[in-house]
């Protein structure tokens, strides 16, 4: 029988798995090329970029919720009531969503005055959605001075308005307002404080503010009307206490014709 002959129901035999033929195969317990971990076992590829993946996703769900927030922030802030200045329409401690967009504006002519020989000196301001309305709830900064803190007050008056206050009602351009938020309760202006209890005319880009707890409001009535850019947001969703949840409403008064 010749070395290269095989006997019949056996196989070639394979040596590479041999140490003694030094194969190119063979693996030593110190081979370089074998990662192991903190335990001693061999780490494959799989695992061995499984942490970078987590890693990144991590970092893509963080920078997701940076993004949503900020954008939602863009839109909407929430507000606390502080105080009894709007009862019975909203409670201390009443929790609400504001919509800061709710009066977004732009001047159309602001848009062709950078050419050259185009010039403008009045404005055509847009609403892409509404204007301010009387009977809209609104958070704002008080003119008062040393007064920072945001107040919620209703909006009576609007630019051009002739406001009044007197025999315990509101007076617009001589018509007096229903009010069936007061539940009755009558509107006066304290002794000694007479001054924006007109007749008013409120300004251009002013608004007249009251609160709907008329004994126990600080509103136009003491610091005056409110510039337009000092207005927050529309005062938009009642979101806590959970029996309060919903949306907050608008009153129209029919009783005033629009101008």
């Amino acid at each position: 029988m010749t070395d290269h002959e095989t006997r019949p129901g056996t196989g070639v035999q394979d040596n590479s798995t041999d140490p003694r033929y030094g194969s190119p195969y063979a693996s030593s317990p110190t081979d370089p090329d074998i990662i192991t971990d903190a335990t001693g076992a061999p780490v494959t590829s799989q695992s061995a970029t499984k942490r970078p993946s987590m890693l990144r996703e991590v970092i893509e769900t963080i920078l997701l919720a940076v993004i949503i927030f900020v954008a939602v922030r863009a839109v909407v802030l929430n507000f606390k009531v502080d105080g009894l200045s709007m009862t019975p329409s909203f409670a201390d401690g009443e929790m609400l969503l504001v919509n800061r967009n709710a009066y977004a504006h732009f001047d159309t002519w602001a848009l062709v005055d950078w050419l050259p020989f185009v010039d403008h000196d009045e404005q055509n301001v847009v609403y892409p959605f509404d204007p301010p309305e009387r009977g809209d709830v609104i958070v704002f900064t008080p003119p008062a001075p040393g007064e920072d803190k945001p107040y919620i007050k209703r909006i009576i008056g609007l630019p051009g308005d002739t406001v009044e206050i007197r025999d315990e009602g509101v007076y617009i351009n001589g018509e007096r307002l229903n009010e069936p938020y007061l539940e009755g309760n009558p509107t006066r202006c304290q002794t000694g404080v007479t001054q924006y209890c007109g007749p008013l005319t409120v300004p251009d880009g002013q608004l007249f503010v009251l609160g709907d707890n008329r004994n126990n409001s600080e509103d136009s009535r003491y610091f005056g009307t409110v510039p337009q850019g000092n207005v927050i947001g529309k005062a938009w969703i009642t979101y806590w206490p959970s029996d309060m949840i919903g949306v907050v409403p608008h009153y129209d008064y029919p009783e005033v014709p629009d101008r």
